[in-house]
């Protein structure tokens, strides 16, 4: 069980700044679609944020290897505060165009990998090694971020349509800086590692993967659900947008829905890891996540969508959770930076894709054609992840080999 104020600490700054988030993540797309009417150039919005991670989250390894994960938080938390606050301001202003929105967006994520490594990265200078006690503080920053998820997209159409999608942003801003003041204060500064022979290179992170079978299994998967998981999150805003009365409460209520799911799945895997071999579990989990969305490819209406949406994410955090404490244990403490980095911009470099593919295709094929590949895609990569989930040694051998 795991009782610690630092954790605590974390889970309140990411449940806030998550939640501004997502209140970001609905209202700058929905903001350039209604103001454009283009389903391509709002899925640029996408990726403009993502190709920064692509290209810089492999370097930004050496970062939180240099100076730490916690400082590495307070830094891109401190500095996107006023890049997002930038939109609003320059909107009121009369001088924000969309190159100038894809500019900000993408200064936003040069901040976002780094961020997301550090924020698991973290978790064992707090709770330890233990594989099981990774895997549980892993549920619960995940089963905090997928509240954030409930919460931040069920009011993010209500906040869009009650004060606009770009006075929206000043929310997120500010919390940002609550974020970065609560960790400042309550999370104790872990020392930075010292970088051994093995974990020198930009590409030392890369090398470690490529060694080990598990792990390019693993970062194969996550490029494969990195490149088709957009076309279902950009096709909301859309089939909100065409076929629901163009009303933006509904973009995010099936945003929400997702949310829902994976919060109800993170209290599932917070006990189910401790019952059931981490490695196994996250094999299953990922052939059971990908079954419902195969149900998207049908007309069904927006509750419909809403159910499935829900009953796919719940098996997410018993992905999520369980493998990233066996990356974690995996790896050696010196290379962990860059290996997390290595995986979260391995994603980011099939995201960008599937995103400015998403706009085009929605445009052209249609929402049922963009569902009926998405699904098809995703299931071939959730039978290989599980076949070399079922192939790895679970973690009592793993402790007897060493």
């Amino acid at each position: 069980m795991i009782r610690s104020r630092p954790i605590g600490a974390l889970l309140v700054a990411e449940a806030v700044s998550s939640i501004g988030t997502r209140l970001t993540w609905l209202a700058l797309p929905w903001f350039v679609l209604v103001t454009t009417g283009s389903p391509t150039r709002m899925g640029f919005v996408f990726v403009a944020e993502l190709v920064p991670m692509a290209l810089l989250g492999v370097p930004s390894g050496a970062v939180v290897q240099r100076f730490g994960a916690r400082q590495t938080m307070l830094a891109c938390d401190l500095a996107r505060a006023p890049i997002v606050a930038a939109v609003p301001v320059l909107h009121h202003a009369g001088l924000l165009t969309y190159p100038l929105i894809l500019v900000l967006t993408a200064a936003m994520g040069v901040f976002t990998a780094p961020y997301f490594a550090s924020q698991r990265l973290v978790l064992p200078e707090i709770v330890g090694e233990d594989e099981q006690l990774l895997a549980q503080a892993n549920s619960l920053v995940e089963g905090t971020t997928r509240f954030t998820m409930l919460l931040g997209n069920a009011v993010a159409g209500v906040f869009i349509a009650w004060l606009g999608a770009a006075n929206v942003l000043w929310l997120d801003a500010a919390t940002f800086l609550f974020a970065f003041t609560v960790v400042a204060l309550l999370v104790p500064r872990g020392r930075p590692v010292a970088a051994e022979e093995e974990a020198s290179g930009i590409l030392a992170g890369v090398k470690y993967i490529a060694r080990d079978r598990l792990l390019v299994v693993g970062g194969v998967a996550v490029l494969g659900f990195g490149l088709l998981l957009p076309f279902v999150f950009a096709s909301l805003p859309v089939l909100a947008f065409v076929r629901y009365d163009e009303d933006p409460k509904i973009a995010g209520w099936l945003l929400a829905s997702w949310g829902a799911g994976a919060l109800a799945g993170a209290g599932i895997a917070y006990r189910a890891v401790a019952r059931f071999e981490p490695l196994r579990l996250a094999g299953i989990a990922c052939v059971v996540m990908v079954a419902p969305l195969w149900l998207l490819v049908l007309d069904l209406p927006a509750w419909g969508v809403g159910v499935v949406l829900f009953t796919s994410a719940l098996f997410i955090p018993l992905i999520n959770a369980p493998f990233l404490a066996v990356l974690t244990r995996r790896t050696p403490v010196s290379l962990r930076p860059k290996v997390m980095t290595a995986l979260v911009s391995a994603e980011s470099v099939t995201g960008p894709i599937g995103y400015a593919l998403a706009g085009p295709a929605l445009a052209g094929l249609g929402l049922q054609t963009v569902y009926f590949v998405a699904a098809v895609g995703m299931t071939l990569v959730a039978l290989m992840f599980l076949a070399a989930t079922a192939r790895a040694e679970p973690a009592g051998l793993r402790a007897e080999a060493a």
